[in-house]
């Protein structure tokens, strides 16, 4: 009989914990919804002195912002937001390549003793804090890589992103943008590593068995098996690089243009940056711009994660 009841009950057991889960999964769901809200809600609320309150006082601090180069919030916000998206997809270009190429040989083709170390040093490499880049960037990158963007600017000067003359020292979007892809290059790493090493044995067999090489069995069975992670852990960097701070403040020389110019000075900012160096002195009515111009990269920032979604959907069908 004891057999029998411990049989008959271990089934109800298992569907309380399974409610219990259920019901646990969805408080967290529920919970990052509430908090995305709240988020967005607060933003909306101390902006809306920008919104609904005294244009004329609203003119004058934005002028104030701007040395009076723009004289309302669309004139204002723009081209940071134009800065914002323009540095975090150069950033992207640069970091994407070679962070496929690193985890590619780490999964791939490096020693299994090789592949651990580079596999710890990118995960320390992804801990380090934005403002420890920032000093490298500003003190060690700006300096040595002028002879560079200056050979970029006198051979390539045709092409209109890489117009010269190329500033000195360069604090322009070119070197931030370098700086912002040594940053989120070991996130797009880790994630593609993890991918790749997740590629069933027997598709790479398989491919090698039917004469593939080494690259033709990674083009037929590693790379397509990773394409959805990839593009995720790409849209994750991209994320980080569109809301950095500290590592732009402290390199970029700040502008207010729709630029591509990207090896001259004074031509871009970002929204964040703009935030962080603009907040110290601002008064009440600035800071509600300020706060403006964070749910305008706020929402950017939505919009962006929107469409790597799609796009992760669509390669993974």
């Amino acid at each position: 009989m004891s057999s029998e009841k411990s049989t008959i009950d271990q089934p109800v057991g298992g569907k309380a914990a399974d409610k219990v889960f259920r019901w646990v999964a969805f408080a967290c769901g529920t919970l990052i919804l509430v908090v995305l809200a709240a988020v967005f809600l607060f933003l909306f609320f101390r902006a809306w002195p920008l919104i609904g309150g005294d244009q004329n006082a609203n003119k004058a601090t934005i002028e104030s912002f701007t040395g009076s180069k723009a004289h309302n919030f669309w004139q204002y916000v723009g081209p940071l937001a134009f800065g914002t998206i323009l540095v975090a997809a150069l950033a992207l270009l640069i970091a994407f390549f070679v962070s496929v190429g690193i985890a590619l040989f780490i999964s791939q083709y490096a020693p299994k003793g090789l592949a651990t170390a580079l596999s710890t040093i990118v995960d320390l490499l992804a801990a380090i804090p934005s403002v420890i880049y920032g000093l490298w960037g500003g003190i060690v990158l700006v300096p040595a890589i002028y002879p560079f963007w200056n050979w970029v600017a006198k051979y390539l000067g045709w092409i209109p992103l890489f117009k010269g003359p190329a500033a000195n020292p360069a604090r322009t979007v070119a070197t931030v943008a370098v700086v912002l892809a040594v940053m989120i290059l070991p996130i797009i790493t880790s994630m593609a590593r993890d991918v790749y090493l997740q590629t069933p044995r027997l598709q790479q067999e398989a491919a090698l068995a039917l004469g593939a090489t080494k690259w033709e069995m990674i083009k037929l069975a590693v790379l397509p098996f990773g394409k959805s992670g990839v593009v995720s852990a790409s849209m994750l960097g991209l994320g980080r690089a569109l809301g950095e701070t500290m590592a732009v403040l402290m390199i970029l020389s700040p502008g207010l243009h729709y630029s591509f110019k990207i090896l001259q000075a004074s031509q871009n900012q970002t929204i964040a940056a703009n935030i962080a160096a603009q907040y110290p002195e601002a008064n009440s009515l600035g800071v509600s711009t300020l706060i403006g111009t964070g749910l305008v990269l706020f929402l950017i920032t939505f919009v962006v994660n929107f469409i790597a979604r799609k796009i992760t959907q669509k390669v993974s069908a």
